[in-house]
């Protein structure tokens, strides 16, 4: 699978950093390496667990996206620019972390998607879940959306890399 290999690219590339690299804030307003994948991590498991119950749901949803979902899905991720979230749903990421434990982080999720991997196409594609912003999702949506969200902060990722 193309995004698990894209997950463990981005575990790779953490032994790179040192402590302070990975902690570096270049300016007010912008994440350091470690936030960014402390924010990514996090909202790679609310999309999993949102996967896990439309697995577990015994209800269709005649419901679909919203546009914007529906766009985001035809193609294929994320449009190329900077999307802050409104301030309430925008806390900073955590910025404590160790090499370590977010190497150990990303194993457990690279696990946590190799588990569902082959099981994700034969849920029930109208068992969904809201999403604030993309509308109702079914488990191969939310299964996708890990690596689309991944993908959309490689640039980031590129920037931060830049100030260290």
């Amino acid at each position: 699978m193309r995004d698990n290999k894209l997950l463990i690219t981005f575990k790779s590339d953490l032994y790179h950093y040192s402590l302070e690299q990975l902690r570096y804030i270049s300016e007010e307003g912008v994440w350091s390496i470690g936030q960014m994948y402390d924010h990514l991590i996090v909202v790679a498991h609310e999309y999993l667990d949102n996967m896990e119950i439309c697995a577990a749901l015994n209800e269709e949803q005649p419901l679909g996206k919203t546009q914007f979902g529906e766009q985001l899905f035809r193609n294929g991720g994320f449009p190329p620019i900077k999307i802050r979230l409104p301030d309430e749903l925008n806390s900073p990421p955590n910025n404590s972390e160790s090499k370590e434990e977010l190497i150990s982080r990303m194993d457990q999720l690279i696990q946590r998607l190799s588990h569902w991997e082959s099981k994700v196409d034969d849920m029930n594609p109208n068992n969904k879940v809201e999403h604030g912003g993309f509308g109702w999702l079914n488990a191969k949506e939310w299964y996708d959306l890990v690596g689309m969200h991944f993908r959309h902060h490689l640039r980031q990722k590129d920037e931060l890399e830049r100030y260290i």
